[in-house]
């Protein structure tokens, strides 16, 4: 895919066409995961937005009587849309429109009579058998569809996706109509025609605007609904079933925002939405009335598009597998060869042209390994320490320093802990101290150097003895710290013997618990300093000190001497 990506961005494309749709916005990811790797056939379908939209426009009813202009009818509603799969989806319309009628051409009153009997006696008496009148209607309609609808405008070969889209669709659904017209003025009376002149007048705009004028615009009167067919409820109810068809075009502006232009033909078994139903010469239909209803639709795409799709109808089904070809025709051949010979095929060699016999990284670059600038197949010294100069690949390290005893006391200070220094005829020397965990006797292996230092000492001056004695910091009960610097010299004595054969007398065993402590604050630091136990040249007095009671209880945590010099513990 970065092949793919790098091919495009040479080319003018935008690059922000390109959807890549990652595991989790699929509805298997596993299955995706595996496609993605070779491993399955097939993607999963993606989880794809809900699409709400309002809608406004033009309603009108073709009917017995010509609807009004083309502005005044008007429908208003909401619709939700969503994908079943990239060429089909379902969408639930719900509408509100109201439409006027009127005719100018008259209507004999026993026409009028026979199409509306509930109104007959009362057309007869008010306008006389041989009167007119003209027809008008003012009708308010709520319905609801469930539209398949069938889109046409993703199916792409040449591009990542469309701006412009086409779809037609079908449905059913349920229509509410309230009809009524207006034959009667204020009192019930019949309407004076005389301004409107020749009735018999051709129905032009300017007629209508005469009967119009004479009209006092309250539609009194309801329709009857009498017909072979009934409507959902009953005889008498006004529920009726409608088919609905639909074409439309959609441009979309974002993936949050598209606008569609959209006309739907609603279809009913009913031929009073405008009021009449009597068919005479003049009629327009000489069935159902039809309704149009041309409109223009906002489309809001819902939800996080980190987690999901557009709709699937804004989603070109080819490009994965588009992107797939184009990937693969954008992949290198292998090449094995490497001219260098250093181990790395030139395809990914970062240094083509390596010295011969010169070892590399995995990028086939030449190993420095102390990072002075010499490669290591011809640097005389490797590794060389860090922090010193560098002179022709070796570090240039000074002589050390050799430290007195005085200086050593300087810079640990006058109060800090120093080892013993044994003066004998074999030499002198320094005897370390060693320190132990909270609550434990068992020397840890950090010390193991010390007491080979200790060993060393008395095997090269074996006339010497050497105390060893143990100490604890200030916490537990003095008892206790008794007993646990006792095993703590016990253990450095054990470790001294069982691994370098010291005799047991050279060794004289003391302790005193927390009685002598060589820091006596109570931070950490200062209670480690505590735990130890020191070494020195015995003195006269010295000896081994009786096991104090309580030390054959469990005092502290330690671990048995194997009796190996190289064993350790």
């Amino acid at each position: 895919m970065l092949l793919f990506l790098t091919a495009l961005s040479a080319q003018d494309i935008d690059l922000d066409d390109i959807r890549i749709i990652s595991d989790e916005m699929t509805k298997d990811s596993d299955q995706n995961s595996a496609w993605r790797t070779g491993q399955y056939p097939y993607s999963a379908k993606p989880k794809n937005a809900l699409e709400l939209g309002i809608h406004v426009g033009s309603y009108q009813i073709n009917g017995d009587i010509p609807s009004g202009s083309i502005i005044s009818p008007f429908g208003i509603g909401l619709h939700i849309r969503k994908s079943i799969n990239y060429y089909f989806s379902w969408r639930l319309d719900g509408i509100y429109a109201k439409d006027k009628g009127l005719d100018g051409r008259r209507t004999s009153v026993n026409v009028l009579a026979l199409d509306n009997p509930n109104l007959g006696d009362q057309l007869i008496n008010q306008y006389g058998g041989d009167g007119v009148a003209f027809r008008n209607y003012n009708t308010r309609n709520l319905g609801a569809n469930f539209n398949l609808i069938l889109n046409v405008g993703n199916l792409l070969f040449h591009k990542p996706n469309n701006k412009w889209n086409y779809y037609t669709g079908v449905g059913l659904g349920i229509m509410n109509a309230k009809v009524q017209i207006d034959y009667f003025d204020e009192n019930g009376s019949a309407y004076n025609w005389g301004p409107v002149g020749d009735l018999g007048a051709p129905n032009t705009k300017e007629k209508r605007s005469r009967i119009k004028d004479i009209l006092d615009g309250d539609y009194e009167s309801s329709f009857e609904n009498e017909r072979d067919v009934p409507g959902l409820l009953n005889d008498s109810g006004k529920w009726f079933p409608q088919f609905s068809g639909i074409v439309g075009v959609s441009r979309k502006f974002s993936r949050r925002f598209n606008l569609s232009l959209e006309h739907q033909i609603l279809a009913q078994d009913y031929d009073k939405l405008d009021g009449h139903e009597w068919r005479t010469t003049v009629d327009q239909t000489n069935d159902s009335d039809i309704i149009h209803y041309t409109n223009l639709r906002l489309g809001i795409n819902l939800g996080k598009f980190d987690k999901r799709t557009e709709p699937l109808y804004w989603v070109n089904p080819y490009e994965a597998a588009l992107n797939d070809i184009a990937a693969l025709k954008t992949r290198p051949e292998l090449d094995l060869t490497d001219t260098d010979a250093d181990g790395v095929i030139d395809m990914l060699d970062a240094e083509p042209a390596t010295p011969a016999g010169c070892p590399v990284d995995t990028k086939g670059v030449t190993l420095d390994s102390d990072g002075d600038g010499i490669a290591d197949c011809e640097d005389p010294e490797i590794y060389s320490p860090p922090g010193y100069k560098i002179e022709n690949g070796i570090a240039e390290i000074p002589e050390p320093e050799i430290l007195t005893e005085e200086d050593v006391i300087r810079l640990i200070g006058e109060n800090a802990p120093r080892p013993t220094v044994v003066e004998t005829g074999c030499g002198e020397w320094f005897l370390p101290m060693i320190h132990y965990d909270l609550n434990k006797y068992n020397v840890k292996p950090e010390f193991f150097g010390h007491l080979h230092h200790v060993a060393t000492v008395m095997q090269q001056c074996p006339e010497i003895c050497v105390a060893v004695h143990g100490h604890t910091d200030s916490r537990a009960s003095d008892e206790y710290n008794q007993a646990l610097s006792y095993k703590r010299s016990k253990a450095a004595i054990d470790y001294l013997t069982a691994n370098y054969g010291i005799d047991r007398s050279r060794l004289k065993l003391m302790y005193g618990g927390e009685s002598s402590p060589l820091n006596t604050n109570t931070g950490s630091a200062s209670h480690m300093m505590n735990r130890r136990v020191e070494f020195r040249v015995c003195v006269n007095g010295d000896n081994d000190m009786a096991e104090p009671e309580g030390a054959s209880r469990s005092v502290g945590s330690g671990t048995k001497v194997r009796g190996n010099k190289n064993s350790g513990y």
